[in-house]
């Protein structure tokens, strides 16, 4: 996912990410380095995850690090889902 592309991933899809790591928040958050409220007010955002650009980013680093890819919304709908290894 490209540096612009960031603006496109939901608060959904890296609760949906996380989750499908199993992964909790403190974990996702240590990962990333941000604090547990950052993430927290992340996941809960309508649309376009909440934040700082750069917190965004360090989350869905370190999401796409853990094995996830997102998925564009593309005519289906926006989603996640594992890498092929």
């Amino acid at each position: 996912m490209s540096q612009k592309d960031h603006i496109a991933v939901t608060g959904r899809q890296i609760a949906a990410a996380r989750t499908l790591l199993g992964q909790g928040q403190a974990e996702l958050a240590k990962s990333a380095s941000i604090s547990v409220p950052t993430l927290k007010r992340m996941e809960a955002s309508e649309g376009a995850a909440a934040g700082m650009a750069n917190n965004v980013r360090a989350v869905i680093s370190a999401l796409e690090t853990a094995g996830v890819e997102f998925i564009p919304q593309n005519g289906g709908g926006a989603g996640v889902r594992m890498k092929v290894p």
